[in-house]
C-alpha cells in the first residue's frame, strides 16, 4: 500500500491499489533486484544549486552597447533572451549609466552605508588615544633624561675627586 501526501494537508493518507497490481509490482521489484545486484547502481543526477547571476561592469557595458544598436522590432527581446536577462535589468542599467556614467555600472557594496558622523567620532577617539599614549611616552623619556643628567653629574663629581686624590668615601 502506498501513501500519497495531500499538498493541502500535512497528513499522509493511504491510496488503495488493486491486489493484482500489487502482485505485478512485487514481481517487477524482484526481477529488477536480481538484475541490480549484478550491475552497478545508477548514479543519481546532481541538481545544480540556483545562484543569482552577477554581471561585471564590462558585461553590462557590452550588453547595453548591443541594446543601443538594436533598431528593428524584436531585436531587444532576442538580445534579452540570448543573454538571459530581464528588461527591468536593462532599464536599471540604462538609468544608472545615464545618472552616473561608466561608474554607475560598477558593482555596489550591499548593506547599510557607513554614517560619516560615527566614522568621524571613531577617528577622533582613536587620535585622542594615540595622543595620550604619546604624551605618556614623552613624560617617561623626559624622566629618563633627567635621571641620566643626575647620574652623569654625580659621575663627573666622583671622577674629579678621584683626580684630586681626595675621596669622600675613604678617610
Amino acid at each position: 500500500m502506498q501513501f500519497m501526501a495531500n499538498p493541502m494537508k500535512s497528513v499522509a493518507k493511504p491510496v488503495p491499489q488493486p491486489a493484482g497490481l500489487e502482485a505485478a509490482l512485487e514481481g517487477a521489484r524482484r526481477a529488477s533486484a536480481d538484475a541490480a545486484s549484478s550491475a552497478t547502481p545508477a548514479q543519481p543526477e546532481v541538481v545544480a544549486i540556483a545562484r543569482r547571476r552577477q554581471f561585471s561592469a564590462s558585461e553590462k557595458r557590452r550588453i547595453l552597447a548591443e541594446a543601443d544598436r538594436c533598431s528593428e522590432p524584436g531585436q531587444i527581446g532576442a538580445l534579452l533572451r540570448r543573454e538571459g536577462i530581464y528588461s527591468s535589468s536593462l532599464a536599471a542599467w540604462r538609468k544608472r549609466r545615464a545618472a552616473e556614467g561608466k561608474a554607475g555600472l560598477d558593482p555596489r557594496k550591499r548593506g547599510n552605508k557607513a554614517d560619516p558622523m560615527i566614522a568621524e567620532t571613531r577617528r577622533m577617539a582613536a587620535l585622542t588615544r594615540e595622543n595620550d599614549r604619546l604624551r605618556r611616552q614623552l613624560m617617561q623619556a623626559r624622566l629618563i633624561i633627567d635621571v641620566q643628567k643626575k647620574v652623569s653629574s654625580l659621575m663627573a663629581l666622583q671622577s674629579e675627586e678621584d683626580m684630586d686624590g681626595n675621596s669622600a668615601w675613604t678617610e
